[in-house]
């Protein structure tokens, strides 16, 4: 049974927020009055989001659901990095950032990582990426690559460890980028 919730939007019209099931997969639906033409998706903890039209249909809800689903899964696929993808993918930036000092010994996704984006194993040279990064950008996923690195160099974020990790030109960027996915996921609307 879809959920719904009304919320005030400004200037006085209200959009109608609804959680709805398309083909298996939970899709977030928010009307507006204001809008008049376009439809909008985002991903947000991994479920779709629509702006819609207020006036259309369900049918047509469905359709660009569906429409969208698509191209997040074509795009997801062409960016998803496998376990050895991300072991070069390591091995080359340790070597373009780190002078090739750290030496990965494997790095692969883990689904145990929901609290933290990496971690790393000093002692036996593995590291590990959440799942969740699988989404995200190629350069935020090569930011924690270059911070887990760096921490087979340096093992806790003192200054020398954070001089490491500023060697990768867009660490800033992806740290704020990481910081704003994690305020939305623990402060949704």
């Amino acid at each position: 049974m879809p959920r719904s919730t009304t919320r005030r939007s400004g200037s006085g019209g209200q959009s109608a927020e609804q959680t709805i099931m398309v083909d298996g997969a939970e899709v977030l639906v928010i009307r507006s009055p204001r809008r008049t033409r376009t439809v909008t998706a985002d991903q947000v903890d991994g479920r779709l989001r629509l702006r819609v039209p207020s006036r259309l249909s369900r049918t047509q809800v469905d359709e660009h659901a569906r429409a969208f689903q698509q191209k997040l899964k074509r795009r997801s696929a062409r960016r998803r990095r496998s376990d050895d993808d991300l072991l070069r993918r390591a091995r080359e930036l340790s070597r373009q950032h780190l002078d090739g000092i750290p030496d990965p010994t494997s790095v692969v996704w883990s689904t145990r990582q929901s609290t933290r984006w990496g971690s790393t194993t000093s002692t036996d040279g593995t590291i590990r990426l959440s799942t969740r990064l699988q989404e995200m950008p190629l350069w935020v996923q090569d930011a924690v690559l270059v911070h887990e690195l760096a921490h087979l160099i340096e093992p806790d974020h003192g200054p020398q460890f954070q001089a490491l990790v500023a060697r990768y030109p867009r660490t800033r960027e992806a740290d704020a980028f990481l910081e704003g996915v994690s305020f939305g996921w623990n402060h949704p609307r």
